[in-house]
């Protein structure tokens, strides 16, 4: 049996109802009001441990860290609840031989889907048109006189799962010129994913709308600050569903008062939600969302499912997709074959 721990809740359902069909998962569900101590104890109990992804709504002392993981040393892998790892560290994790996976590509189609509306919405300035009207200054209607997404120039910063969708709808449904920055990927590849590949600076002078579709990592952290904002296109649009400090808020709220930008779609952010007073708030240019592009019941039912079925493939002794950590595979297949007695397939 692999048992799998998890604290609290799950993203969804489905995740209990997969496991429950495999009979090799035995899933353990902690409470916090257990306390630290035992919670500790009993993640060490287990083979794996199911992670919440959202980093301000799991307490640090569960985020998995090279302290959790020198009280867990038995932990033979650990999983997100999503695509994001913010509360996992990747080092900590291949230092202690512990198997680190995600759910990329889940809830593509809920994060893409939010993309597109939000390009959509700001281009046609409907924030600023719905604030007009309820101030009752929506007399002039050439005064909010929007721009169409059709023909546009899109700027993807990452084209994984979601970028690639993103750049899929923006093809099909928009004729849109997609450009993609992604120093992971060459060019052949961002071809085939639906965008052309640009370094940062040509992606940023030459888009109307920039969408960013990267992880938060040490690299990417900040990535987009007073400079970067400085280079975009005037009047162009930025919108990110990808992770908060990826962008610097204070830097894209002077961005959009000196009027550099024409509007912001902002799906995450450095403190989920932000406080009440925070200056981005109270802007009509901006879209407001509290990290809930991928937040529809059928993204949540299948990045859930994914997940239990990645436990299963180890279960029964088959390395799980969606590794994040690769290097770590040797030492993991060794701890593995120590616990089970037989070797864990690639």
């Amino acid at each position: 049996m692999l048992r799998i721990a998890y604290l609290e809740r799950v993203m969804h359902q489905a995740f209990l109802d997969t496991a429950a069909k495999e009979p090799l998962l035995e899933v353990v569900r902690m409470s916090l009001d257990w306390g630290e101590d035992r919670i500790l104890e009993t993640i060490n109990t287990c083979h794996a441990y199911y992670v919440q992804a959202s980093r301000q709504e799991l307490p640090v002392a569960y985020h998995v860290d090279r302290a959790l993981l020198a009280r867990c040393p038995d932990l033979l892998m650990v999983a997100s609840y999503g695509a994001g790892y913010d509360t996992l560290d990747p080092a900590a994790c291949t230092e202690a031989g512990v198997l680190l996976c995600n759910q990329a590509g889940g809830n593509a189609e809920g994060v893409a889907e939010h993309t597109v509306g939000m390009m959509l919405s700001l281009l046609k300035r409907m924030p600023e048109a719905t604030a007009a009207m309820r101030a009752g200054r929506a007399q002039d209607r050439a005064a909010l006189m929007g721009r169409e997404l059709r023909h546009r120039t899109v700027g993807l910063v990452g084209i994984g799962h979601v970028g690639t969708r993103v750049a899929e709808i923006l093809n099909l449904a928009f004729s849109c010129r997609v450009l993609a920055c992604d120093p992971y990927l060459d060019a052949a590849t961002i071809q085939a994913r639906g965008a052309t590949k640009v370094e940062m600076e040509q992606l940023l002078a030459e888009s109307d709308v920039v969408s960013l579709h990267l992880p938060l990592s040490g690299e990417s952290r900040d990535l987009m600050n007073a400079a970067t904002f400085a280079k975009m296109k005037k009047g162009a649009i930025f919108v990110t569903t990808a992770r908060g400090m990826i962008h610097n808020e204070p830097a894209l709220h002077q961005a959009l008062a000196s009027g550099h930008l024409a509007g912001a779609g902002l799906d995450v952010w450095e403190d989920e939600p932000p406080p009440p007073d925070h200056p981005l708030l109270n802007m009509p240019t901006v879209i407001l969302t509290q990290h809930t592009a991928g937040v529809t019941h059928e993204s949540r039912a299948n990045i859930s499912r994914i997940a239990a079925l990645g436990f299963a493939e180890a279960a029964h002794g088959r390395l799980p997709p969606r590794v994040i950590n690769p290097e770590v595979v040797p030492a993991f297949q060794a701890r593995w074959t120590k616990v089970f007695g037989q070797p864990l397939l690639a």
